[in-house]
């Protein structure tokens, strides 16, 4: 007679509580052996590893007191969180990342990999693909689920006994059936201006494909059955099957009332906002519907409304300069009543440039190629930040924020007047390949990727300006920036950095953006991986939290604009692009105010008299590039009549060599 299997090898969660010395020491020991000589595998305190689950990482990171039972089959890359449940005969395969709290009914598959399926090969034959699966925090995943590679799954979400989830999971939803499809919401968006049985409809349309010819569908309430068996399933058994046996699992459609608005902080992760009879399609996880203004404009409709902004736009830019003048000081700032800043003066430089073909005429060309070049430090080549009162601030250097951006408005400005920088930029001309890697190596891809790429766009930009005034740059210092940033690129993400928990894939893109827009795109080097950087944008374009109606600001939508131009070229996924850009570009034609231009975020009931809603010369500049990228990108920038030429020039600004 076999001995009989200790009953935590199935049913683990109390084995620290009733485990017996021996059994607790044998289990220490079948852990140090999992990790010895692995500095990629680590266990949190009180974990648990059945002696029957094959746990065969490329890499493992488990949080406290989570826990893998028998007959569970482990490969790739997983990272769980604390107090996560890995249940009996749940297979984990590829690049898997979850938060705390995560808890797997038995029988679950989480396949963070896939097969090609070029034809003319054997699929035994075909390379494996990954994009990796990411799962928050506090998530209930049931019995029998399937989740595919590239899905992404919020927070305090539900997935259904036996659903198979093929798109992302909206945070807090609650989702069944094949493919998986919104039933309700375990928790609720906050009451920010969005009804939640619009955000639901939102969800469900994103988790749904389009029929080619829409039927409509009379309203169906959420049966109470649905309801409770939410609350009375088993903590750590799959969803109760009342869930479905329950035939109307999804509520019908519902207009919204009114104009909305989001707060990103808790917006569920796929809720998009769609106005009454918009259409909505989608693909590979991207969702493409419409926000405030119809996507359905055709191609002539689109650019005639492009030619009246931009004619409008032309007439109303010297207004909007003047308006933005302070006579007392002699300089511009962002919108009146706020202080002068060095950016005030270039963004007044780079809108007269595409509105007027011409200087701003408040004050001569000469005098203000003088007061720029004045604001350089003559032995270090930085452009330090003004006070309230215009003067210079002392003391700062190109690891400041602004000191680094100034190489690039400054510049630009000083370029577009005829002009350059005066002194040199040490920066560069005091570099060597060494302290460029230490520099690349130090910025914070992992935790603040948007200001690690904010800096590689200053250092690039200074090497631009260094090679235009002919001074000398160390040997290997341009190599050893585009080595660096080659050999780290994510072939996953295209990118470089990594995601956040809080704000997820938006520093990621906005540093991209910024990284690339200072060395690839502003010296004409092709990208390493452009399809994934198309797939990647696409992804996060459709994250509400910075996309929904409201919550749109010109950072975000310039860092979806310019990487999907910077990558087009090969078709790839061109008409989603197209798509998208053609929606962006509609909402954003609405957005001119009268005598003031773009604010930098825009406008909406819920945001109205916060500083960023107010039109000024930042929010004009970027939006009027913004609506180039995009209208090329859509087949209408033809009739905007104008083409940057400043820091957000399509162009390369120089080559290499």
């Amino acid at each position: 007679m076999s001995p009989a299997i200790a009953a935590h090898e199935y049913s683990p969660w109390d084995f620290w509580s009733e485990a017996t010395p021996s059994e607790r020491e044998a289990q220490l020991l079948l852990q140090q052996t999992v990790v010895a000589g692995r500095p990629d595998h680590e266990l949190g305190e009180q974990c648990f590893l059945s002696e029957l689950a094959s746990i065969d990482n490329d890499s493992l990171r488990l949080g406290d007191r989570t826990y893998v039972a028998a007959g569970a089959y482990l490969t790739g890359d997983l990272r769980a969180g604390a107090d996560c449940s890995i249940n009996p005969y749940t297979v984990i395969r590829g690049r898997v990342t979850m938060g705390d709290g995560v808890r797997i009914g038995a029988h679950t598959s989480i396949l963070g990999f896939n097969h090609s399926m070029e034809s003319g090969t054997p699929v035994f034959r075909q390379p494996l693909t990954s994009k990796g699966i990411e799962i928050g925090d506090d998530v209930w995943i049931g019995s029998h689920v399937v989740i595919l590679d590239g899905v992404s799954v919020g927070s305090h979400s539900v997935l259904a006994a036996s659903a198979v989830v093929t798109k992302d999971v909206p945070a807090g939803a609650v989702v069944g059936g094949n493919p998986a499809r919104f039933i309700r919401w375990r928790v609720e968006p906050d009451d920010t201006g969005i009804h939640p049985d619009a955000a639901a409809d939102a969800a469900a349309r994103g988790t749904e494909e389009r029929p080619d010819s829409p039927e409509p569908r009379e309203p169906v309430e959420t049966p109470s059955a649905v309801l409770a068996a939410l609350a009375t399933a088993a903590s750590e058994g799959g969803v109760s099957p009342e869930l479905l046996s329950v035939p109307e699992l999804r509520p019908a459609p519902m207009p919204l009332s009114g104009a909305s608005d989001a707060d990103p902080a808790h917006m569920p992760a796929n809720a998009i906002a769609i106005a009454p009879d918009a259409r909505t399609a989608t693909s590979d996880n991207v969702v493409t519907a419409a926000a405030t203004s119809p996507a359905t404009d055709d191609t002539a409709g689109l650019a005639e409304r492009v030619a009246e902004l931009a004619a409008r736009a032309r007439d109303e830019a010297s207004v909007v300069l003047q308006r933005a003048w302070n006579d007392d000081l002699g300089l511009f700032t962002d919108r009146p009543g706020a202080a002068p800043t060095v950016r005030a003066q270039a963004d007044a430089i780079e809108i007269a440039d595409l509105l007027l073909g011409a200087a701003p005429p408040q004050t001569s060309v000469e005098a203000q190629i003088r007061r720029l070049q004045r604001w350089q430090d003559a032995a270090t080549g930085a452009v330090a930040p003004l006070d309230a009162d215009g003067r210079q601030r002392e003391g700062l250097g190109f690891s400041h924020e602004d000191v680094a951006y100034h190489v690039l408005s400054t510049g630009y400005a000083l370029d577009l007047l005829g002009s350059e920088f005066p002194a040199p930029l040490t920066w560069v001309t005091a570099a060597t390949p060494e302290l460029v890697v230490e520099f690349c190596e130090s910025l914070p891809w992992a935790t603040d990727a948007w200001g690690a790429g904010h800096h590689i766009d200053g250092f690039g930009t200074a090497i631009l300006w260094t090679k235009r005034a002919g001074h000398p740059i160390p040997a290997g210092v341009e190599e050893a920036l585009f080595g660096w940033l080659l050999l780290n690129t994510d072939p996953q993400t295209g990118m470089w950095g990594s995601a956040t928990s809080d704000r997820g894939l938006l520093p990621v893109v906005n540093g991209f953006y910024r990284a690339s827009r200072g060395t690839f795109a502003q010296f004409g080097v092709p990208l390493p991986h452009p399809d994934r950087v198309i797939d990647t944008v696409l992804r996060h374009a459709r994250d509400p939290r910075w996309f929904a109606p409201g919550a749109r600001n010109a950072c975000n939508v310039l860092d979806v604009a310019h990487p999907l131009w910077l990558a087009r070229g090969s078709g790839y996924r061109d008409d989603e692009v197209r798509e998208l850009a053609a929606r962006l570009l509609s909402d954003a034609l609405a957005t001119w105010v009268p005598g003031a231009g773009f604010s930098f975020r825009e406008p909406s009931p819920a945001t109205r008299g916060l500083t960023d809603t107010e039109p000024g010369l930042q929010g004009t500049e970027m939006w009027l590039a913004i609506l180039w990228y995009l209208a090329d990108l859509a087949g209408v920038a033809d009739a905007l009549g104008y083409r940057p030429r400043g820091v957000h020039r399509p162009e390369p600004a120089a080559t290499l060599r």
